[in-house]
């Protein structure tokens, strides 16, 4: 997980709790890497020198009696770290309430209603937003109470653990914090009580893409609406070879937009998605076209004298297929 930031426990009791917590990052493997040993070639060489090589099957990243010498395997690998978070793309992450108690232990300990609750702090709030844990374990009968159900908790026995997955989409750069609360309630033949606890994880978000745009004016009738050409320059600024899936405008009333980019095809041919590299650029471009309603109307530009289009939309997918998703601000073009 990321890193941990300092506990702080809610009850005053300092014995050790009943209840571990485990987070854990749910990320996508990547294809394990070989690098397979070329094979000898014939030469003559001194009758003292070794006749022996290594098989080519030593350096495979799994047993085979094929030699297969390209370099990437069947074999998944998981993550050896947390990575990188990218805006645009959804943090996922499983939650697991671990019952600790030893069976026979004493005194004897009996742990129920443990419940989990997630925050997560975004730079541009001071206040926490509430996560949904999922995936419910109540039945879907019960649909009419749905917060009465979130705060249900579960018995566990010595062993057991209570597991909840959190996704939250990632929407601005910057330090994000999970919040975890656990509580639940430990009884002894004696007494009972409630305990909480709570972590905090930290991690960084990153920008996935730098999208710059320009705007220029295009020659246009008076009648048919002016026009502009709108062009975008796509940036891959991760650490990941990326494929865009989907680059369009989106326009507000009073506009129309062509895309002139990838998806024009001649006859016969197969669209072929563009895919970036670590610091590769894609210009992309569209023609926006002023609309005129029955009445003569045009679109009224803002009180600085610009015409808002629209926002830019950008869709891309990783190479295990992990999907991303990013919205521009406003663009338009200022009125001389």
């Amino acid at each position: 997980m990321a890193h941990q930031r300092t506990s702080s426990t809610v009850d005053s009791v300092k014995e050790p709790h009943s209840v571990s917590l485990k987070v854990l990052r749910l990320s996508r493997p990547s294809l394990s890497v070989q690098h397979p040993i070329p094979l000898p070639t014939p030469s003559p060489s001194p009758t003292n020198s070794p006749s022996s090589f290594p098989a080519p099957a030593a350096s495979l990243a799994y047993p085979s009696a094929k030699n297969d010498a390209f370099i990437l395997s069947p074999l998944l690998t998981l993550p050896p770290a947390f990575g990188s978070a990218y805006v645009g793309e959804t943090f996922s992450c499983t939650l697991c309430a671990n019952n600790e108690v030893l069976p026979g232990s004493s005194p004897s300990k009996v742990v129920s209603n443990v419940r989990i609750e997630a925050e997560m702090k975004i730079p541009s709030s001071g206040i926490p937003l509430p996560l949904q844990l999922g995936p419910e374990t109540a039945s879907e009968e019960d649909e009419e109470e749905p917060k009465a159900r979130e705060k249900e908790g579960v018995d566990l026995e010595p062993g057991q653990s209570l597991q909840k997955v959190v996704n939250f989409d990632l929407k601005e750069e910057g330090s994000h914090v999970l919040a975890v609360t656990v509580t639940y309630s430990e009884t002894t033949p004696m007494s009972g009580r409630i305990r909480t606890f709570r972590k905090l994880y930290q991690f960084v978000c990153k920008g996935c893409m730098v999208v710059r745009t320009k705007t220029g004016p295009l020659p246009s009738s008076g009648e048919k609406g002016r026009t502009w050409a709108l062009e975008a320059q796509l940036e891959n600024c991760g650490e990941e070879t990326i494929t865009l899936d989907m680059v369009i405008l989106e326009t507000k009333e009073g506009f129309r937009s062509q895309g002139i980019n990838w998806e024009i095809l001649s006859e016969g041919e197969s669209m072929e998605k563009p895919v970036l590299m670590p610091g590769d650029v894609q210009q992309v471009c569209f023609l926006v076209e002023e609309t005129i309603n029955k009445d003569g109307n045009r679109p009224e530009p803002t009180a600085e004298g610009r015409l808002i289009f629209g926002i830019l939309s950008l869709a891309w997918r990783g190479t295990m297929g992990n999907r991303g998703f990013l919205s521009t601000g406003a663009l338009g073009a200022r009125l001389k």
